[in-house]
């Protein structure tokens, strides 16, 4: 899978100049289409609580442009306890593909709420057709097809994931007051 904004920023900052520019070095490198799956990501505990109850996964965080635009492809199976979670950083549109992807997956859009606020469930395997979040994003995931509907995860349920977690603020700044030293 991948998101349609990131690609074109990819391709992007490899046709042009921009690349070196927008300081994204690891674009040289790490360009090109995806020809195999990329290496198991660090995974981290997700849960998505529903009327049915509390779910767990250990999904994987595809956090960099190139883990964004590679995602789920060429993978031959995703666990039923498993999946992929792609934080944006600030809610964004989302448009993924299911390009090179093997399996169906369910498509799990997270609102700035936590929650769901969209599935697409089964995606078929290999198809160019657009699926869209339809609003702004915190993140989107990935888990294997059926999944969803099985659990009885539905628009609502609250998500929650160390990645999604609003960053913490800055701990305020105090001075300690300096005794005042006399010179003679």
């Amino acid at each position: 899978m991948k998101n349609k904004q990131l690609f074109g920023l990819l391709m992007a900052a490899l046709v042009g100049s921009a690349g070196a520019t927008w300081g994204l070095p690891a674009l040289a490198e790490d360009g090109g289409e995806p020809t195999q799956a990329q290496p198991v990501l660090p995974r981290e505990p997700l849960s998505i609580v529903s009327a049915s109850g509390k779910h767990v996964f250990s999904v994987e965080v595809a956090r960099t442009p190139r883990q964004q635009q590679v995602g789920e492809m060429f993978r031959t199976q995703v666990p039923a306890d498993g999946g992929m979670l792609f934080p944006w950083g600030a809610p964004q549109q989302s448009d993924m593909w299911m390009e090179n992807t093997l399996v169906p997956l369910d498509i799990v859009f997270i609102g700035p709420d936590q929650r769901v606020q969209a599935i697409v469930e089964n995606a078929v395997p290999q198809s160019l057709a657009h699926i869209s979040s339809h609003g702004p994003a915190l993140a989107t995931l990935e888990l294997a097809g059926g999944v969803t509907a099985k659990l009885g995860i539905m628009v609502g349920d609250k998500v929650e994931a160390a990645s999604l977690a609003p960053a913490a603020p800055a701990a305020p700044v105090v001075q300690t007051a300096q005794p005042a030293t006399k010179t003679p």
